[in-house]
């Protein structure tokens, strides 16, 4: 084989620690290959050019190399048909889905080009070890992906640790009124699967728990669980209140996103599993104080169930692979100004319009705008979300706040016109006569019967604007968006009572210290790096580490619990077995590179 290799870069920014002069003279000294060339950043290619290169060199295999070789790949095969040789010669090194960008490593970069080179791929010389691998599993995050990834190996018959680092399992999901787009009830199809989880023989559910030390290998890990102290006995527990309606502090409910408040000593939402109370060590005066103020609660408890000097507890476990579901944070709205998100108390984001529209919520599902009222134990005037308040006249969405921006996240969280459209459902379901805006850049009505639902919010008279709102600001007491209509080529204001920001997906807060903890490559945008997107979702360059659900990227509900299943199967497969793989970036280059000489020479 008469092999040339092309150096090409998609992203000016891509390259992460990779020298791409170590791996163009890495590759001039590969036997096969004749010609190495550099192009830079997106160079201009004429196929016609190239196909005179290579005629004149006769090169009989192409290989491009760089951070996203497939966006150059159309000019090299035309030139490659031009030239008389066979297109399907021109091999990909991509640096980008076999982790040479994440992982900073130029090693692992000229191993790709060795394959491409060898025109074997990648994953098939790069096999990492076997291990031997312990029964028992780790799911870190119990919301739908980590319940529904414990549920699944463990009604297999295989023991499972699931820890969540808040007081209850659900996560996000616990939050919703409806999911898009049957409208089925979020927690009719969320809370069999809590209950379940709780009362399942083979999982050990560790609530207010957070992985603090992980070692061992891949297989046989020794992880050291911190367990916050609950401070109330699950066991004696009966959730009579007595303790909340004695507790004199209240502070925002986390839960409810800030529009209702809470006690110190609170169950974050009544189907809350573990169903029992817990004390905020945070805002709790006993534990503020180290025991020298109030400690009411525990004196009003009837079971005497409230230990408030209970202490911080760790325990070790033993298991042979470790599931990563810890699902995502919302982009913080306050940092875009022109929206006006606390400035002005009507502007509300997605999730505390879940809050609000839910029949579980403060307002008992009401949509109503917020009222200034005296707030006594705040000694001043609070705006709240009153049940009896106004409802709003007109209600504006506003899509991709935070996504699709390059000032501030540039990927597409895919969730938010789904949800967007759900609420101008829910707004004109509950508000017949309100008017409704959806301001969007794109419909991505991506999934089953996605865009079926979106003809449907049209009829159902949402005004639907194409184009980017660019402010928002006050205006008698009302609320005034500024925005585009691209189809028109226009501009327009309305005046509104509520505004909706459909807020974007980022990686949960500490997604960054477990990867480190774990081993586990993070992406630019910090979501949990997968092996390989097309054909290996779900493991990780560590063996033994799965990931599933919305730590991996933005994704649905469905999407999350298919990827959570999975990542179950994964699992369950390495256990029957008896044997899984040890971690990729433990192979070194001179294994890589034998491996894909001899499976080229068998004609692999």
């Amino acid at each position: 084989m008469n092999v040339a290799v092309y150096l090409c870069q998609e992203n000016p920014d891509a390259g992460g620690g990779v020298n791409l002069d170590s791996v163009a003279k890495y590759a001039a000294n590969l036997t096969e290959v004749t010609q190495v060339r550099s192009l830079g950043v997106r160079p201009k290619l004429l196929p016609e050019s190239l196909a005179v290169e290579i005629g004149q060199q006769s090169f009989d295999r192409l290989v491009i190399a760089g951070d996203t070789p497939g966006y150059f790949k159309p000019a090299f095969t035309r030139a490659m048909l031009l030239a008389g040789r066979d297109p399907g010669e021109v091999r990909l090194a991509s640096f980008r889905q076999h982790g040479a960008i994440s992982l900073d490593e130029t090693e692992r970069a000229k191993a790709i080009v060795a394959c491409a080179v060898s025109g074997v791929p990648f994953w098939l010389a790069a096999v990492p070890k076997f291990t031997t691998v312990h029964a028992d599993t780790l799911v870190i995050g119990g919301g739908v992906a980590g319940m529904q990834a414990a549920l699944e190996i463990a009604d297999a018959g295989k023991h499972v640790y699931l820890v969540e680092r808040t007081g209850t399992i659900g996560g996000h999901m616990a939050m919703f009124d409806k999911t898009f787009p049957t409208l089925d009830c979020a927690a009719c199809i969320l809370t069999p699967k809590m209950v379940a989880v709780a009362q399942h023989e083979m999982i050990d559910l560790l609530t207010l728990s957070e992985v603090e030390a992980v070692a061992g290998v891949p297989g046989d890990y020794r992880v050291t669980i911190r367990r916050q102290p609950r401070r109330v006995d699950q066991d004696a527990c009966v959730t009579c209140g007595d303790c909340a309606a004695a507790c004199p502090v209240t502070v925002p409910s986390e839960f409810d996103c800030g529009i209702a408040s809470r006690t110190s000593i609170y169950m974050p939402f009544p189907q809350a599993v573990p169903n029992t109370y817990l004390v905020d060590e945070a805002s709790c005066r006993y534990v503020l104080s180290e025991g020298t103020k109030c400690g009411v609660c525990a004196r009003k408890c009837p079971k005497e169930c409230i230990d408030l000097d209970e202490v911080v507890e760790r325990a070790e476990v033993e298991v042979g692979s470790i599931v990563l579901a810890t699902g995502y944070d919302v982009y913080d709205a306050a940092l875009i100004e022109r929206y006006g998100y606390g400035v002005y108390p009507n502007v509300l984001t997605a999730l505390e319009f879940e809050r609000l529209t839910n029949a579980s919520g403060p307002t008992g599902g009401r949509i109503v705008t917020q009222t200034l009222q005296h707030d006594k134990r705040a000694k001043a005037d609070v705006w709240v979300f009153d049940p009896a308040g106004e409802a709003p006249r007109s209600v504006a969405i506003v899509h991709c706040v935070g996504s699709r921006d390059h000032n501030h996240n540039s990927y597409c969280s895919r969730v938010c016109c789904m949800y967007s459209l759900k609420f101008a459902h829910l707004v004109k379901e509950k508000l017949p006569d309100a008017e409704c805006y959806e301001f969007y850049i794109d419909m991505r009505a991506f999934g089953k019967g996605y865009e079926e639902f979106a003809e449907r919010i049209k009829q159902e008279g949402t005004f639907v604007v194409r184009g980017r709102s660019a402010k928002v600001t006050g205006a008698d007491g009302r609320l005034l968006v500024r925005g585009e209509d691209i189809l028109s080529e226009t501009l327009l204001e309305f005046p509104v009572d509520m505004v909706l920001l459909a807020v974007g997906l980022v990686p949960a807060h500490g997604s960054d210290l477990l990867a480190t903890l774990l081993g586990v490559d993070s992406d630019s945008d910090g979501w949990f790096s997968e092996l390989d997107y097309n054909g290996d979702p779900t493991d990780t360059e560590r063996g033994g580490v799965f990931v599933a659900g919305a730590c991996q990227g933005p994704k649905d509900i469905p999407d999350t619990v298919a990827q959570a299943s999975a990542a179950a199967a994964g699992v369950l497969k390495s256990i029957a077995s008896g044997r899984g793989y040890g971690s990729l970036s433990g192979l070194v280059l001179s294994d890589i590179e034998a491996r894909a000489r001899e499976l080229a020479g068998k004609g692999v």
